[in-house]
């Protein structure tokens, strides 16, 4: 089971972690918390037929690995598309935002709890129900999207090329996240498509 995920009765996913994996993990995870940010939610006590109705941004967002986790939604090749692309965003990039984050803490608590539990064994089996996995999945997909967009992969060609890195390139700890990220991807999908 080291390494990649395994089906668990009555569903959901399990995986053993080293206490660097699961520092490794957890950090991730709350830098992209941080790097997705509030966005621009109503306030908790906010009327909820307000809320339903809140706007958010019009415009994508500045940042490259952003832009690449909140795309637009139809091309820019018209004003047409451009407009409703606007419209789209507007209405949907905070309960995405919001969804992201959810993954993302969800990730965060169980290594929490799991790091609580093997204090002092050097590693220990994650074990996460259906829900937990899909979540799982979502923030693990994220967190390749965002490490791709900073190391300018665009195509598979790229990701091969990424293994050949030498050592001493500076890029050569993130390259190594991102390829252990898709490895864990990978095998958590076989698990629930199994």
């Amino acid at each position: 089971m080291a390494g990649h995920f395994e089906p668990i009765p009555g569903g959901g996913a399990a995986v053993a972690l080293d206490d660097v994996e699961i520092s490794i993990l957890r950090s991730l995870a709350v830098q992209l918390m941080e790097l997705i940010g509030p966005g621009d939610e109503p306030a908790a006590d906010a009327d909820p037929l307000a809320a339903l109705f809140a706007e958010g941004p019009s415009e994508p967002p500045s940042d490259p690995a952003l832009r690449r986790l909140f795309p637009d939604a139809y091309g820019d090749d018209s004003e047409e598309l451009r407009s409703a692309a606007s419209d789209f965003r507007r209405y949907t990039e905070n309960d995405l935002r919001a969804r992201k984050r959810e993954d993302a803490l969800v990730v965060v608590r169980a290594l929490d709890s799991l790091s609580a539990e093997a204090a002092g064994e050097g590693g220990a089996v994650l074990k996460l129900t259906p829900d937990e996995s899909r979540a799982w999945l979502g923030a693990l997909n994220d967190l390749r999207l965002t490490i791709g967009t900073r190391l300018e992969v665009t195509d598979d060609e790229d990701g091969e090329q990424l293994y050949r890195l030498p050592d001493s390139d500076p890029r050569k700890p993130m390259v190594m996240a991102y390829l252990w990220l898709g490895a864990l991807q990978e095998s958590l999908v076989a698990t629930l498509m199994g």
